[in-house]
């Protein structure tokens, strides 16, 4: 296997995160676990940030905390100098909970409330990155009530096809997201920013889609933002300040493969900036990135604990574990693929191929599929790779079962930044309706006399 991050084998064949070995972990807090690496979330924020910074002479990231937002999470991130990117009130909320300083928050969603929208503005956050016209009605009403200017960035569709799962493809033409540069919809929005006296118009931007590993689709992406903002400049006369190509940087999820060379994403990006300045007479903007599943993705591991095996005669032999669907639902969503080791027996050669189900009560909860491992006992802790992004993000309580912990890990020292729900958190906020507040009695003999008479 492939180690990621602080990841390291000890002598006698464990695996051992931050300085503490994963069966350890296991029976501390218990299975299912999200574990974060600590120093490798912070150096990934620094790579990039310094990355990009020697690449080109302005540059802003925010971390999309989309993929993984906890109140933790933001204050590490803030305390590496990023900014945050959110996509709801309720990423907005726990941002500022965390004390995170709004005006390094960029506002996203394609569909934002009037509560949202309302909400962005009162904390004064530094973009709301727009999404349709509809938006940019609410945004003008909240501003004019408010009596506040609000700061804009438009999200343009590029017409940009990154070769993604279709899911997470959000670049192309035919997309839910974003203003079309090609049916004039982009140009339309810019002008009504810049006929509005409280919306000023800061930027542009777009996200071509996400977990992508080659450099060429962000280099065409930004230099059909760049032409547009030549078009832009040469019909209105206005120069954009700011050029945000949001996230989508790849991620190794499986031994051999390569996260997307970051160095050449760097150079491929700026280039083409400097060179689209160059032939259309505009001014260097502000270069603006919004990684997420690079900053935290390799960073997690979960952990799960194995219960029934059973051997399909002439088929498959199914390891169920103790989550599943509803704490990583990236298999059944994207069709994705991990890779699992055995936290006690890192080095053991594999005995069998077997496939890793969950507990839910769905077919298609299952994790990995023919996976060659050691022959497996209940009892055996799994650690699933690469699941720091978009695992306790879209995590649920499906079969009412309660989302798991979340530990930060580093240099020998773990913290729960997510506690374990219980049975009691998952029902807390049930109500039962007075006319259901019937003696359990009185409900049976009603039941019993309506099948009486049937």
């Amino acid at each position: 296997m492939d180690l990621r991050g602080t990841m390291r084998i000890t002598d006698d064949g464990r695996l051992e995160i931050g300085g503490l070995t994963c069966d350890r972990l296991a029976r501390e807090f218990g299975t299912p676990l999200y574990v974060m690496d600590e120093d490798d979330i912070r150096a990934r924020c620094r790579e990039i940030a310094g990355t990009l910074s020697r690449a080109y002479p302005d540059v802003f990231v925010a971390y999309a905390s989309k993929a993984f937002s906890t109140l933790a999470m933001c204050r590490l991130v803030h305390q590496e100098g990023l900014g945050l990117d959110v996509a709801s009130g309720g990423e907005l909320y726990t941002a500022l909970q965390a004390g995170f300083p709004p005006e390094r928050i960029l506002f996203h969603g394609n569909n934002k409330s009037l509560d949202e929208v309302e909400m962005g503005v009162r904390a004064g956050v530094l973009r709301f990155v727009v999404d349709n016209m509809y938006e940019l009605d609410l945004l003008e009403g909240v501003a004019r009530r408010f009596r506040k200017r609000v700061h804009v960035q438009l999200r343009l569709t590029p017409g940009v096809d990154a070769h993604t799962h279709g899911y997470i493809r959000t670049g192309q033409l035919d997309s839910k997201f974003g203003l079309s540069i090609v049916n004039g919809e982009a140009m339309a929005a810019a002008r009504r920013v810049l006929a509005s006296e409280l919306l000023v118009l800061e930027g542009l931007h777009c996200h071509i889609g996400s977990q992508i590993l080659a450099v060429e689709p962000f280099g065409m992406a930004a230099a059909a933002i760049m032409d547009f903002a030549s078009d832009l400049k040469r019909n209105t006369g206005c120069m954009v300040r700011e050029v945000n190509l949001g996230g989508g940087l790849g991620v190794r999820y499986r031994s051999g493969e390569e996260r997307i060379p970051l160095g050449k994403y760097a150079s491929a990006i700026s280039r083409v900036i400097r060179e689209k300045c160059l032939a259309h007479g505009l001014e260097m903007p502000r270069l603006m990135v919004e990684p997420g599943r690079y900053i935290v993705g390799e960073a997690g591991t979960t952990l799960y604990t194995v219960g029934a095996i059973k051997q399909v005669p002439g088929g498959r032999k199914y390891v169920a574990v103790d989550g599943g669907l509803a704490d990583n639902p990236r298999v059944a969503l994207y069709q994705a693929s991990y890779e699992a080791v055995v936290v006690t027996r890192v080095l053991a050669p594999p005995e069998e191929r077997v496939s890793i189900a969950g507990r839910h009560c769905e077919s298609g909860d299952m994790l990995i599929w023919d996976i060659p491992l050691p022959r497996l006992q209940p009892g055996d802790v799994l650690a699933v790779l690469t699941t720091g992004a978009y695992n306790y993000s879209m995590s649920s309580n499906y079969n009412r079962y309660p989302r798991p912990a979340v530990v930060f890990v580093k240099g020998g020292m773990a913290d729960v930044v997510v506690a374990r729900e219980s049975y009691q958190d998952v029902a807390a906020r049930d109500r039962i309706p007075a006319r259901l507040e019937l003696p359990y009695e009185a409900s049976s003999s009603s039941c019993a006399s309506a099948a009486d008479s049937a």
